[in-house]
């Protein structure tokens, strides 16, 4: 396994915006033999869900392509799309509908990779409580995280004209809420939360609870989708660096075509940075983000038009934003060039062949 670059959590970035500051002005200063430091931003801690950036640095990708990476994790308090434009990470993963907003509030960021072809957001509920839809949750308790994962729900509810019928309540980021009877709907990523539930024992019968317990509302399915995880750069940044972005993408899709081929390696990978969730919860995570991402009939991290599309609609019909973001709002010639240049040398950037696995759960998610 190489161990090249660092990891670095947030109390690192100092460190890491000084060697910055000092060596990204653009792609000709130094020599050959100098690796070019750049950081990237996630959304949350270390977990499967970034697997693809933690295998690509881990596997020497990064520096194959002369760059030293550092992940910078993500918490509560931090929107990457602030430190972003703060001048602290110059790649930065967000969900489209977030960062649509952070735009039309004078941050201007570009979506260079649509990474995740296909949203994981669910609204869980106990089977018994009969909500199988928007509609049913009329008078329920429909929880969220805010911080603006809210945005597919609240669309959803207004798509379904319940928007003043339906008690909006704040959630952890847990599934206790829903555990404890206090919440009749609760959001969870298929890739996360979903997972914490079945890896809970039934007190009643002793053993994990199974799918058959719950329902869930997929907002894939009801319409209300929007994309999520991209990789987004500033545009100023972006006009300077456009030879370090494409190379940054190259490594990356690498680091997520490795996760699909090479999984228990991957989730290996995972594990050693700092996860607090244990190894069977990471194989679920990284078997339902392969699915999310794969197959990828244009190439990994290109976007689908129809989908940026719906996202955009579905924002202006439930009022995130108020107008369109301009056309420049995403590219897809940094990410063309780089799947280029990766199916050139062999490289299956599709995975037409993709299937899932099947994860057996343990309690805890050990």
């Amino acid at each position: 396994m190489r161990k090249h670059r660092r990891l670095a959590g947030y109390g690192a970035v100092l460190l890491a915006f000084a060697m910055v500051a000092t060596a990204c002005g653009g792609d000709d200063g130094g020599s050959s033999d100098e690796l070019t430091p750049v950081n990237l931003q996630l959304q949350w801690v270390a977990q499967a869900q970034f697997a693809g950036y933690y295998a690509a640095l881990d596997q020497g990708f990064y520096e194959d392509e002369g760059l030293d990476v550092t992940i910078l994790e993500g918490a509560v308090e931090i929107v990457p799309q602030q430190v972003l434009a703060a001048g602290s990470a110059d790649f930065a993963l967000a969900w489209v509908p977030k960062a649509l907003v952070s735009r039309e509030e004078g941050i201007d960021m570009v979506n260079i990779a649509q990474v995740f072809q296909r949203s994981p957001t669910l609204q869980v509920s106990w089977a018994d409580a009969g909500i199988s839809s928007p509609a049913d949750w009329v008078g329920k308790k429909v929880g969220n995280w805010g911080f603006g994962n809210e945005l597919e729900m609240i669309a959803a509810l207004v798509q379904n004209g319940i928007r003043d019928q339906v008690e909006v309540v704040p959630q952890q980021f847990d599934m206790n809420g829903l555990l404890n009877r206090e919440i009749d709907a609760a959001q969870a990523m298929i890739y996360n939360e979903y997972a914490q539930l079945l890896e809970t024992v039934n007190e009643d019968t002793g053993e994990l609870y199974q799918p058959e317990d719950f329902t869930f509302v997929s907002y894939e399915e009801e319409g209300t989708a929007m994309l999520q995880d991209a990789v987004w750069v500033m545009a100023d940044w972006l006009a300077d660096n456009e030879d370090t972005a494409e190379a940054f993408l190259r490594a990356s899709f690498r680091g997520w075509v490795f996760c699909r081929d090479n999984f228990d390696e991957c989730v290996d990978i995972v594990l050693q940075n700092g996860t607090t969730l244990g190894e069977s919860h990471q194989q679920w995570q990284l078997n339902e983000v392969n699915n999310i991402i794969w197959p990828s009939p244009d190439g990994v991290g290109m976007m689908d038009q129809a989908k940026w599309d719906q996202t955009v609609q579905t924002s202006l019909d439930a009022e995130f934003i108020t107008a369109a973001p301009s056309g420049d709002a995403f590219r897809t010639d940094i990410a063309q060039a780089a799947l280029d240049s990766l199916t050139d040398d062999g490289v299956d950037v599709a995975g037409d062949g993709f299937t899932k696995r099947t994860v057996t759960l343990r309690e805890g998610g050990e």
